[in-house]
């Protein structure tokens, strides 16, 4: 036999035993992996499947002519964005809007999660945490018509506590200068309980034998929280920001419409809301597509810079 038909069969028989060793160890957890294939059509249909229809975006789409005979116009559609007054407005509004979620709600569950932690009495802690969960089981119709009967000038508690006091209602739902405030409130409310669930699971994790060697030191309750939780869960918060930062753009398209008036359309007009309204309302489909590619491929530009800047600073970052 002739060294290169030995060569041959042995990466055949390499690339075989590799076959067999894949083959077995699928069989193994074949259980487990079919508890993945839900999830994975959920992505499949959902998630990778419409990423063909961005095709539109570069088109002057037409739904009886199809995609194959819909005319193409390069970036006639980004450029108009561009140009148009209105999108220097829903940049503003959108940063804002995003800056002010990370700033005042991402550190919250964090904080919360720390609080939780330091409860000794399981029953107490167990009842915060289901009833801080709960909220975030309602949709955003019901906790903006929530907001709405709290802050109403007609017959609202909040208002009628207000009057009692300075003698007059103030018209929070309708003041633009209310609006983000009461948006941030609002998130805060339904999400703060929900986002701690990560964060109670990381401190889990942390060898309780750190603790006890930080009281034999000597630590104070703040310096082990200094000195070893928050070392323990930087990791964690890290990867969250990330994937925070890649959603920069999404205010949430139905909490925004249903609290959005026209008194208070210049604060709170968002791309989310500006697609809706240029694509479903107005029919512009290309155009509304190329909006919200527009915000896709900013989520994921910010996500690539913050994972660079994550892995220089010595964290691991999600890839």
């Amino acid at each position: 036999m002739s060294k290169g038909t030995a060569a041959s069969v042995q990466v055949r028989k390499e690339a075989y035993l590799k076959v067999k060793k894949l083959y077995t160890a699928i069989s193994k957890d074949r259980w487990m992996y079919m508890m993945l294939v839900p999830g994975l059509f959920y992505f499949l249909i959902f998630k990778y499947l419409p990423i063909g229809g961005l095709a539109i975006a570069f088109q002057n789409y037409q739904p009886f002519l199809g995609f194959a005979e819909s005319k193409w116009v390069g970036f006639h559609h980004f450029n108009r964005f561009f140009s148009e007054s209105d999108f220097w407005l829903l940049l503003k509004n959108t940063t804002v809007i995003g800056v002010s979620n990370i700033v005042f709600f991402f550190p919250l569950p964090i904080i919360f999660a720390l609080m939780l932690n330091e409860v000794k009495c399981v029953v107490f802690k167990r009842f915060v945490q289901t009833v801080t969960y709960l909220p975030h089981f309602m949709s955003w119709v019901v906790v903006v018509s929530i907001s709405y009967i709290l802050f109403t000038t007609e017959g609202g508690v909040v208002n009628d506590v207000i009057a009692s006091i300075w003698g007059q209602k103030l018209n929070i739902l309708a003041s633009p200068d209310w609006f983000l405030p009461l948006y941030i409130g609002q998130v805060i409310w339904k999400e703060c309980g929900w986002g701690t669930i990560i964060f109670l699971a990381a401190l889990t994790s942390i060898d309780p034998e750190q603790y006890e060697a930080a009281r034999i030191d000597g630590a104070k309750r703040l310096q082990q929280l200094w000195y070893i939780t928050l070392p323990m869960l930087r990791s964690t918060i890290v990867i969250l920001l990330i994937l925070r930062l890649g959603s920069f753009f999404e205010t949430g398209f139905e909490h925004i419409y249903n609290m959005q008036n026209a008194l208070n359309r210049n604060v709170s007009e968002v791309f989310d809301t500006y697609v809706y309204m240029v694509g479903i309302t107005q029919g512009s489909l290309s155009y509304s597509t190329a909006v919200g590619m527009f915000t896709s491929i900013v989520g994921l530009v910010l996500v690539y810079i913050s994972n660079r800047i994550s892995k220089k600073l010595g964290e691991e970052g999600i890839f």
